[in-house]
């Protein structure tokens, strides 16, 4: 499979790019609302060399919402493989493949050591992750144990959970015991859903994020960028993600996993990835957007360009099954780029 974009049937601009932009800056600048979809359109559909000034855009938006910090935050695997559910991309399925082998819990002690060193770092959230299609009583009791671990013994750190599905008990009692963030992404445009998972649909995820608002934790939802859907999807998606009012959204961008049935899709290239982060920006000007797994074999030398095109916040080190940039080195680029790493902060 191939990035799609370049081939997709994309909506002619109604008005020369420069009105397009224009109009864009005074929606979201002056006005101080959203665009709508068909402008949405119209700003995928522009020329690459209107691409400058798109980023240009979408780094003022980000400026006039969110501030010039950028937040930190890394992730641990909980439990790795063994999922059963069959999302094309993953390589932690068990329908599929690959050789990533399923683990058993990670011990308390080996998580909280990972939460000691995150702290370390100056991220200001701990995210646990587990692969599996939402958690049982046991997988409950370990994750409420590791959450109390890391509050009485890592003072400033956040701890955020990402544990699949969730009944309305579950997310309560997440709530309850102090998770402030909830992960749980959309993955997909929800008309490009069924070529990436079968085993449940896209409404059952949409179900998850509504409960996780219900109870007052924040909801951070996102995706994958590169799947095989077009550019009017990925607006599709933005929207839909909007939708959501996350406080955060993870943007991946797709590195092809050995033994799925994606692992031929080409790499989103860099002037894409770099659209589509300025057009979630300017779907979504006051979340918190963050770079997240692929962003280091898809944009490469251009990440920096990605956090002067609406990116705010960063996951940093490695993810679940690849490797990312080291910690020093996106300390590095942020301090090239003389952006302050703190938390990122949502102005309404």
């Amino acid at each position: 499979m191939t990035d799609q974009s370049a081939s997709s049937t994309l909506v002619e601009p109604a008005a020369e790019p420069a009105e397009i932009l224009k109009i864009a800056e005074q929606r979201l600048l002056v006005d101080r609302e959203r665009i709508t979809i068909d402008e949405a359109l119209q700003i995928q559909a522009l020329p690459d060399d209107q691409l400058a000034h798109l980023a240009d855009l979408a780094h003022r938006v980000r400026l006039d919402y969110c501030g010039e910090s950028v937040g930190m935050a890394s992730i641990i695997s909980g439990k790795t493989g063994g999922c059963p559910e069959d999302c094309n991309f993953c390589s932690q399925s068990s329908t599929f493949g690959s050789d990533v082998a399923p683990t058993g819990f990670i011990p308390p002690e080996q998580l909280l050591a990972a939460a000691e060193a995150t702290a370390a770092t100056n991220a200001t959230e701990f995210c646990i992750v587990y692969a599996v299609r939402g958690p049982d009583e046991r997988l409950m009791d370990h994750v409420l144990e590791c959450t109390k671990l890391v509050y009485d013994n890592v003072p400033g750190l956040d701890v955020a959970c990402s544990l699949g599905l969730l009944t309305r008990d579950q997310a309560y009692a997440l709530a309850d015991a102090g998770v402030h963030r909830y992960n749980h992404n959309l993955e997909a445009p929800q008309s490009f859903f069924d070529r990436v998972c079968t085993t449940h649909t896209w409404e059952d995820r949409r179900k998850t994020c509504e409960l996780v608002v219900e109870t007052g934790m924040q909801l951070c939802s996102g995706g994958i960028i590169g799947l095989g859907e077009t550019r009017e999807q990925r607006v599709e998606f933005a929207f839909q993600l909007a939708d959501l009012d996350p406080c955060e959204v993870p943007m991946n961008f797709l590195n092809p996993r050995p033994g799925t049935p994606m692992a031929d899709n080409e790499l989103v290239s860099p002037t894409e990835a770099i659209r589509t982060i300025a057009l979630f920006r300017l779907a979504m000007p006051g979340v918190t957007l963050r770079y997240a797994g692929g962003r280091e074999v898809t944009l490469g030398d251009l990440q920096a360009m990605g956090l002067k095109s609406g990116i705010n916040a960063m996951i940093t080190g490695n993810y679940l099954t690849t490797l990312g940039q080291t910690v020093d080195t996106d300390l590095a680029m942020l301090e090239d780029l003389k952006m302050p790493v703190t938390a990122a902060s949502r102005v309404l």
